[in-house]
């Protein structure tokens, strides 16, 4: 009895898994195809920004690029893709520097990792989204990403930030507008003027124009009244 109920329920798995899968196959049967014509609609195909096809090293319109041979690609290439070969020349004031020579880059080795760019202090090197990169001969897919004749791009001066030649006239005129106090003033009452920066013709008075509290007028301690003196004036 067994058997005849496991051979049933055996047939009416496969039934339902067949019916599952016709569903999927006749529902894909309408559906829009994004299947590329390739390559009849090479004019009209999009590749992604994003998608490495190439490593290439960008250089400006004269001819100069940001390689500066330092060979931390080389170093970070996990097969060996990139040779940075260097030279070392002497400047005008006689001190020797190190340049780029040949770049040379193994386009059929390269797994596409990324890491070179990534690494790249100078940001010398990025991968371009071609893909047709198909030859006859291996030989072929050895490149050399710098150009002839080209050299490493100056590096632009900054200019020396502006000097600001009254910052603190600004400052006074940007808090108390108008109203500020002539020249050795104080702006609040409660600055003090060093006496030997006070003028005789600046017409400023602090002893006579500040503003006295009532413990500024002291009496000299051998004139303060003792304490019998003071209930007597109390008591009259």
């Amino acid at each position: 009895m067994s058997s005849v109920s496991e051979y049933f329920s055996g047939l009416f798995g496969g039934i339902k898994s067949l019916l599952t899968g016709m569903r999927v196959t006749w529902g894909e049967l309408w559906t829009k195809k994004i299947t590329e014509q390739y390559p009849e609609n090479r004019d009209t195909l999009v590749i992604p920004d994003r998608f490495r096809g190439e490593l290439i090293m960008p250089h400006d319109e004269n001819n100069e690029h940001l390689c500066t041979a330092c060979g931390i690609c080389q170093m970070n290439c996990p097969n060996g893709t990139i040779q940075v070969i260097s030279k070392t020349i002497e400047t005008e004031e006689g001190k020797k520097k190190k340049i780029l020579d040949r770049y040379i880059y193994d386009l059929g080795m390269c797994t596409f990792c990324n890491l070179c760019v990534i690494t790249c202090p100078s940001d010398a090197i990025i991968f371009t989204n071609t893909f047709e990169n198909s030859l006859f001969t291996r030989s072929k897919l050895i490149e050399q990403l710098n150009h002839e004749g080209s050299k490493l791009a100056e590096k632009k001066k900054e200019k020396p930030a502006a000097v600001v030649t009254k910052p603190v006239a600004k400052a006074e005129a940007a808090v108390h507008g108008d109203n500020s106090a002539p020249e050795g003033a104080p702006q609040t009452q409660l600055e003090p003027i060093p006496a030997q920066d006070i003028k005789e013709d600046s017409g400023v008075h602090p002893e006579k124009n500040y503003p006295k509290d009532v413990t500024t007028d002291t009496v000299p301690a051998s004139k303060l009244p003792t304490s019998e003196e003071q209930e007597k004036e109390d008591k009259e």
